[in-house]
């Protein structure tokens, strides 16, 4: 089999990450609408839902429109640069940041064990993909990926906030 191959192992961890994470959302809402929560507490968890997303999930779309210099007609994921400005200057995989600050968002909103148990597996699913996009990465561009890897955190956004602005 070829290296680059497709494998349908390489979508399961995104496919029940994803997964997870809607089943949160419908669970949340269908079906413990009435539980006791702490307001306080659901609020930051909407505010990190809409934060995350924003942030995390929209920015490095147009990052990557604007400077991954992609082929016209294709997605925005098919970049054949590294992009490192913006977000991608902070950490590397800002969307994959994004499923797992939903897990914990809808654990604040929500506040219910099943809730909880459905989002805790959605970080080392996801922690998998980043280290798959990494391989994946380091094959496409090589050196300077990997150049680019020791600069910025793979998933750390705040040591990647602290190392910007120590710059």
């Amino acid at each position: 089999m070829k290296k680059n191959a497709f494998s349908l192992l390489d979508v399961i961890p995104s496919t029940l990450a994803s997964i997870l994470c809607l089943l949160q959302i419908i669970i949340g809402i269908y079906l413990l609408p009435g539980i006791l929560q702490i307001q306080i507490i659901a609020y930051l968890g909407v505010g990190l839902y809409v934060f995350s997303g924003l942030i995390f999930g929209m920015l490095p779309i147009f990052e990557f429109r604007k400077k991954g210099e992609v082929t016209k007609g294709k997605s925005y994921i098919y970049t054949t640069r590294i992009v490192d400005t913006g977000i991608y200057g902070i950490v590397r995989h800002p969307q994959f940041i994004t499923f797992i600050l939903w897990a914990i968002a809808g654990m604040l909103l929500f506040q219910h064990w099943i809730i909880i148990l459905l989002g805790i597996p959605v970080m080392p699913l996801t922690y998998i993909d980043l280290l798959r996009a990494d391989n994946r990465l380091l094959e496409k561009f090589g050196d300077e990926y990997r150049q680019y890897m020791q600069r910025v955190p793979r998933a750390n956004f705040v040591l990647g906030i602290i190392k910007r602005l120590k710059q």
